[in-house]
């Protein structure tokens, strides 16, 4: 539970001051608001897939006890492999588009990846979420039932 509280913490962090980059090398360099930069995605995309995310599995990990499964550590690591690779993508070919210049075709590539390893980290969290509430689906079980228990 600790590691989900400061990699979300760190995240929020990380979100906030990538806001901040934006903006300032933005009218460093007297980029138009106007002309398309990926630069401004990093602070929604940590925000939300970080900060926001990474929150709501706390509260899960809280309820459920998600880390006791084998599959919590895969879901945690291969989803904070591609959140800051693909976060580190878009400032680097957000930036390059600021700075003028031209990104390559890697950046797309490790942007890809990166993509792909947050499918796998969100896959890994389903399957840790369904082995986590398995005993709340069965029918005619004593455990409450996790349809009333989130509505």
């Amino acid at each position: 539970m600790r590691k989900l509280f400061y990699a979300a913490f760190s995240y929020m962090i990380i979100g906030v001051l990538s806001g901040l980059y934006y903006r300032e090398l933005t009218k460093s360099r007297e980029f138009s608001s106007s002309e398309f930069s990926q630069l401004p995605l990093v602070h929604t995309h940590v925000l939300t897939l970080g900060f926001v995310v990474l929150t709501i599995i706390l509260v899960l990990e809280h309820q459920f006890k998600l880390s006791q499964s084998k599959l919590f550590n895969w879901f945690f690591w291969t989803y904070n492999i591609g959140l800051i690779l693909t976060a580190g993508m878009l400032a680097v070919r957000g930036t390059m588009t600021v700075v003028g210049s031209e990104p390559g075709p890697a950046t797309a590539g490790i942007s890809g990846l990166g993509h792909i390893f947050l499918t796998m980290g969100m896959v890994l969290l389903f399957l840790n979420l369904r082995t986590a509430l398995k005993p709340h689906f069965q029918v005619g079980s004593s455990a409450p039932q996790v349809e009333s228990a989130i509505l």
